[in-house]
């Protein structure tokens, strides 16, 4: 989502009415266009009125201001560093469940920065967004963290494989989504792309997962690693399908291969 992003030269197809709402944090983003029209520091002020006072949070909303005509991605994280520098902990904690899926972005980025917490207290904290009812949201949340959580790839993948069994699929689809050799919008992770095998504690247990979210999940990490390491991903598909034959294990094996086929 960062730089120039598509769909940028249509945010003029946005209502001004919906567009309103939008920038006063009473309805959530249905598309990314909507989440390009918006207005941050409009917003701002709206979600958390005290910051239209005077210093310290008139530098705040300057900053927001600033923040505004950078790519989107960058846009929330430099938002969401902002919110950690100027906003006091009870201020930051009414963002997390604010009704506009944008606040609840910004704090995704804002408890990023927070480097007092760990990477395990900081899945913990950004649980419930990973787990949010809005699918924007559920995006923000894993490439606020994926920068947390690269250092550390060992540790990463063993605090996220009990993830894997959640009942909730979108709390697994994250587990893998996180650490996606090449994800979307996101650096790659070299380590992965060269090593795929470090992710399979993160795959081995999707491999016939119900939901086609976290399948697509699973098939695009593996397509992903398939442009570096094609015979690991020929091998582990091929496997998948002996040890597991079902029609999920068929279908992610069919996208993860889509790239370099069987």
């Amino acid at each position: 989502m960062s730089g120039q992003t598509p769909g940028a030269s249509r945010i003029a197809d946005v209502t001004s009415r919906h567009l309103a709402a939008l920038n006063a944090g009473t309805a959530e983003a249905r598309t990314l266009t909507e989440a390009l029209a918006i207005d941050h520091a409009a917003l701002l002020t709206a979600a958390l009125p005290s910051s239209a006072g005077p210093s310290p949070n008139a530098q705040l909303i300057a900053e927001v201001s600033e923040a505004q005509s950078l790519g989107i991605l960058k846009r929330m994280a430099a938002i969401g560093a902002a919110l950690h520098e100027h906003l006091s902990p009870t201020e930051l904690a009414t963002l997390a469940e604010h009704p506009s899926d944008t606040v609840r972005g910004w704090w995704c980025f804002a408890t990023a920065a927070d480097a007092s917490l760990d990477a395990a207290e900081l899945l913990d904290a950004c649980r419930p967004r990973a787990n949010d009812s809005r699918f924007t949201v559920r995006e923000w949340v894993w490439m606020a963290l994926r920068p947390r959580l690269t250092p550390d790839l060992a540790q990463a993948v063993a605090l996220l494989e009990p993830w894997t069994r959640s009942e909730s699929e979108n709390l697994r689809r994250f587990a893998s989504e996180a650490l996606r050799p090449r994800g979307v919008w996101a650096a790659h992770i070299a380590e992965f792309k060269a090593h795929p095998e470090l992710g399979e504690p993160l795959l081995e247990p999707l491999r016939s997962d119900p939901a086609k979210y976290v399948q697509d999940s699973v098939a695009n990490w593996v397509n992903d690693a398939s442009k570096s390491a094609p015979e690991w991903a020929r091998a582990t598909c091929e496997r998948w399908l002996r040890e597991s034959p079902t029609s999920a294990t068929a279908r992610i094996v069919k996208r993860a291969l889509r790239t370099i086929g069987p």
